[in-house]
């Protein structure tokens, strides 16, 4: 399969050169150093919470290969944070103050001396030094050298079912550096794997929607089937197209002129070009420039059995037609990562700070946080910094499995969704009426309960947790500054008395059951391949949602970046704006539900329907309630949202 790639461009635009700022902040940096026995400095979190004593069978073999990345802390990591909370907050003397890609290199960035005694240390370890950027340093070399290197054996441990290589104590790295190092990923082999936050079929196997639908929500009543909720209930709407979503989260007339969006995930479509434009031009979403839409891939993929790589085509289709809908006249980037595995993805979030690519990322995947380990905490964050610097805002979906109980057995959130560096973007059902007027949303969550075999009720209505938008608290993430004062205490403090991060911060229309229209080339049961559509949500979709509202806002800004948005975001809720809709779980004051009608088989009659009711409004153990809430943060964009930018 042949892709184009399409080389980085340079940042364009040039931002005043502000003192250096000091002083810690509380914003879940990790303590990356501390002094250790022997000359050496203890790189924190390099040891993984699965590897006990109990877990332990023993030393890994001398002979083992081992490749790993050594993250390079740069010139001043305090003074990095600082700044980039500095940038955002609307209450600093420096909100918007920010650096070209090039300024924040050569300020914070690693200096050509701290790289050259990096790689002597590997080198003289034994280690083979395999690649080099201004962000890490990746090496190769048997089990003994990467003892020898990071001052800790590597052992063996049960991780569930498996086993896994870990060091049996944190790494470190010699005190000689200077705190050079800010962190080493890869000593652990346990996976760490990205998955979509949504369900997206595969585009070799065809998906379509069975009808009844609803044009608009409630156009069409399912008045042959059961009651739900005290009377009949709608049928399921057929997709929400871009004109619907503008007009519920308050476009007005701006289209995103002159703003850059990018979009993150793993692998490429090799149909997005056609499918992209096919989409617009059927729905009216005003017809792709001839260089509004550019891709940045890699050289080669790997691990596509391993990730699934063909369904992650749904997914930048998804991204790219959602942004494109509700922001027509933006710039679109899609940057594909080789795999969906961590280092992968960081190299794609890097590629678009390093070249500042876009002023607004959209990134619709993540994992849990018990999946999560400090180290590539340190990783992300350090990227997700010099992004905010650089006035480069990152939004990524919460999670579809609300508290994850029903998929881990645990409660916990998403990452890098739980980063305090980030926007989450969580998940509502949305009810666009007639005229595309605004009607109500509530937080998503969704009980499904199939027909009886009689026709005459909901099988033991309302049913079992499907599906739900990703949110809580942060088991690992401190408490940022811009939360405090709107994220009630009891959600702050679930987890620890001093507090910490909650999610998410903002929400959008999720629910696949008032989900979004998308159209995708998928393989037929003839074996032909032809575009088609389908309607999709997810938290994949709220993303690209939120990354477009924000390109109108930019736009109304004068074209200015937002940057990283989450001070802003907290600032105009803890002063009571009225730009959000307050979504709550009951904005009818009674239950409420659609009927859906699928295809037994995905893509036709023949094998039968499925009909059931799904409930709305029911995520797991989270609620939507007045003011802030775990499932749709500070609300859903209203009205007077994307004009408040204007002021700031």
């Amino acid at each position: 399969m042949r892709s184009n790639r399409a080389k980085g461009r340079a940042a364009v635009s040039m931002a005043a050169t502000l003192p250096m700022l000091a002083g810690a902040l509380v914003l879940g940096i990790p303590a990356a150093h501390a002094a250790d026995n022997a000359g050496r400095d203890t790189l924190a979190g390099t040891k993984p919470a699965w590897a006990t004593a109990k877990a332990d069978k023993g030393a890994t073999a001398d002979a083992s290969q081992v490749t790993a990345r050594v993250y390079l802390a740069g010139r001043n990591a305090s003074g990095l944070a600082a700044y980039a909370k500095a940038v955002s907050d609307p209450n600093s003397a420096a909100y918007g103050t920010y650096l070209s890609a090039g300024q924040a290199q050569a300020r914070f960035g690693a200096g050509k001396a701290q790289v050259a005694a990096v790689k002597s240390w590997l080198r003289s370890a034994g280690l083979k030094v395999t690649r080099v950027t201004q962000h890490y340093v990746s090496v190769s070399g048997d089990v003994a050298a990467a003892e020898k290197a990071f001052g800790t054996q590597l052992h063996n441990y049960a991780k569930g079912s498996k086993t896994y290589r870990a060091p049996a104590k944190a790494a470190s790295a010699p005190e000689s550096l200077n705190g050079a190092v800010l962190t080493v990923t890869g000593l652990d082999n346990a996976p760490h794997v990205a998955r979509h936050a949504d369900q997206l079929p595969p585009p070799d196997a065809v998906f379509k929607n069975a009808g009844p639908f609803s044009s608009y929500y409630g156009s069409t009543v399912a008045s042959t089937l059961p009651d739900a909720y005290g009377g009949k209930i709608p049928y399921a709407v057929q997709g929400y197209t871009g004109k619907q979503l503008r007009s519920a989260y308050g476009a007005g007339s701006y289209t995103g002129k002159g703003v850059r969006v990018a979009i993150t995930d793993a692998y490429a479509s090799p149909t997005i070009g056609y499918d992209a434009a096919t989409y617009a031009k059927k729905h009216g979403d005003g017809a792709y420039a001839g260089s509004q839409l550019h891709q940045v891939l890699p050289k080669k993929y790997t691990r596509t059995e391993e990730c699934g790589a063909a369904g992650w085509y749904g997914e930048e289709t998804l991204d790219v037609e959602a942004v494109h809908a509700l922001a027509p006249a933006a710039d679109i980037t899609y940057v594909g990562a080789a795999s969906c595995y961590d280092d992968d993805l960081l190299d794609s979030l890097s590629q678009v700070v390093d070249h500042h690519l876009a002023d607004i990322v959209s990134n619709s995947w993540g994992d849990i946080e018990a999946n999560q380990t400090p180290d590539l905490a340190a990783a992300y964050d350090q990227v997700f910094q010099f992004g905010a610097v650089e006035g480069i805002g990152f939004y990524f979906s919460s999670g579809d499995n609300g508290d994850e109980v029903a998929n881990t057995g645990t409660k916990q959130v998403d990452t890098p969704a739980n980063s305090a560096w980030v926007t989450a973007v969580g998940g509502t059902s949305l009810a666009v009426g007639k005229g595309d007027t605004y009607l109500w949303e509530t937080g998503w969550g969704t009980e499904k309960a199939a027909l009886s075999a009689d026709g005459t009720s909901w099988a033991g209505f309302p049913g079992a947790f499907t599906s739900g938008a990703g949110g809580g608290t942060s088991k690992t993430v401190a408490a940022p500054f811009y939360q405090k004062g709107v994220v009630p205490n009891a959600l702050a403090t679930a987890n620890s008395a001093a507090g910490n991060r909650v999610v998410p911060d903002i929400a959008a229309i999720a629910d696949p059951n008032t989900g979004f229209k998308v159209g995708q080339t998928q393989t037929f049961p003839d074996g032909s391949q032809q575009y088609s559509e389908y309607r999709i949500g997810g938290t994949s979709l709220a993303s690209p949602v939120i990354a477009a509202v924000q390109a109108l806002a930019q736009q109304a800004r004068g074209g200015k970046p937002i940057g990283f948005a989450n001070p802003a975001i907290y600032a105009n809720a803890k002063y009571g704006s009225k730009v959000y809709h307050d979504v709550t779980d009951h904005p009818t004051g009674s239950g409420l539900a659609v009927a859906r009608v699928d295809y037994a088989n995905g893509y036709d009659a023949s094998e039968g329907l499925l009909t059931s009711a799904r409930t709305l409004g029911a995520d797991s153990s989270l609620t939507a309630v007045k003011g802030y809430d775990d499932v749709t943060g500070v609300g859903t964009p209203a009205g007077g949202y994307v004009e408040s930018y204007r002021r700031r």
